[in-house]
């Protein structure tokens, strides 16, 4: 039977997955914890075959508690559990140890499914989430070809060139939002990792330079 740490500071949240997780005959929950003292304390005492983590918590986030307890026991397994689904967190999870990252809409069999899979070494990734790793730990690649033909804009991943060909064609976050199917909060967080990356301060110094290396803006 694996046992796990529930890691959640909305209780009702929190109740309500450990409720279903202890009506599995082979998953049970022996501990839960609101915050990141809480989580790295128990994770000690409780020695969990799976931790799952979600991102904000009072004292601090899931990433905290998650580099102590890969530290304190590298074999417990550790699958984020959130409402986050840009890449920045996605990424910064999985460089820690993480060995899933679920969203909190996920349907209930594919949430215990995913459990499940832990058991069997798969890793608690939708395709569409280890497509996206994929991407970005390939991005040290294009990153060094970038450098090479200096086109600033190869070095974003395949996400943010859709959210900057967006940004060309002058549509707003929301519009954005809508046509890649994401939250205005993740088309906020591409928007920042896009002028950064580009060096630049503001959108129209992105749209500028992604115009002046030829970059065409999408249809609406």
């Amino acid at each position: 039977m694996m046992k796990l740490l529930v890691v959640d500071d909305h209780v009702l949240f929190r109740e309500g997955l450990v409720s279903l997780i202890n009506r599995q005959d082979d998953l049970r929950v022996v501990g839960e914890a609101g915050s990141v003292a809480d989580a790295i304390h128990l994770a000690g005492e409780l020695k969990p075959d799976m931790v799952l983590m979600d991102f904000n918590l009072p004292d601090g986030t899931g990433l905290d508690a998650t580099r102590a307890i890969v530290q304190l026991l590298p074999e417990t397994k550790i699958v984020f559990l959130t409402i986050y689904d840009d890449d920045e967190r996605l990424i910064s999870a999985i460089r820690l140890g993480a060995k899933g990252y679920l969203l909190k809409n996920i349907p209930v069999a594919n949430l215990l499914s995913a459990l499940r899979g832990m058991l069997r070494g798969e890793a608690a990734l939708s395709r569409v989430m280890t497509s996206r790793i994929l991407e970005e730990f390939s991005h040290g690649a294009r990153g060094s070809e970038a450098q090479a033909s200096n086109n600033p804009v190869d070095l974003l991943t395949g996400r943010e060139i859709e959210v900057l060909q967006a940004m060309v064609s002058n549509a707003s976050n929301r519009e954005i939002a809508e046509r890649l199917f994401i939250s205005e909060n993740t088309v906020r967080n591409h928007v920042h990792n896009i002028l950064d990356k580009l060096k630049v301060s503001s959108r129209r110094e992105a749209i500028s330079l992604a115009r002046r290396y030829g970059m065409e803006p999408t249809s609406r």
